[in-house]
């Protein structure tokens, strides 16, 4: 799957956003070695740290159905019926997929206001990172 392929499906899965709190709704695409697509939106609550991004959605919806090897993540984000040239990774979301990738081999690909894009490895957004092997 080409990265604007990926790049729209993290701009549709924003629809689902819950985002009543900061309207700024984001949605991820989560792109398997293996070439199947999880997509993942960001759920807000009330109780704040009880909400998750939609990295780790996309994720954790990967995970949970078994898949372990991961190639690249879309991510468009913006207040709700805009795009915003900032949805960056936050860092809990970093260090979260950090978990699952090897950060030199995982693109994280991050969704302009114009559709266009720009990747950029793991390991650059989270430099000196820890992880399983720092155990």
């Amino acid at each position: 799957m080409d990265y604007n392929e990926l790049s729209k499906l993290a701009d549709k899965a924003r629809e689902n956003s819950y985002c009543i709190y900061s309207d700024f709704s984001v949605g991820a695409a989560l792109l398997t070695k293996g070439g199947k697509v999880y997509k993942g939106c960001n759920i807000e609550n009330a109780s704040y740290p009880a909400g998750i991004c939609a990295e780790r959605t996309a994720f954790v919806k990967a995970i949970s159905e078994g898949e372990k090897e991961f190639a690249a993540i879309a991510i468009a984000g913006g207040p709700k019926g805009e795009r915003s040239n900032d949805a960056y990774p936050c860092g809990i979301c970093r260090q979260f997929m950090n978990e699952f990738v090897k950060g030199d081999e995982f693109d994280v690909i991050v969704v302009h206001n114009d559709m266009s894009y720009s990747v950029h490895k793991l390991s650059e957004l989270l430099p000196y990172s820890f992880g399983p092997e720092s155990l």
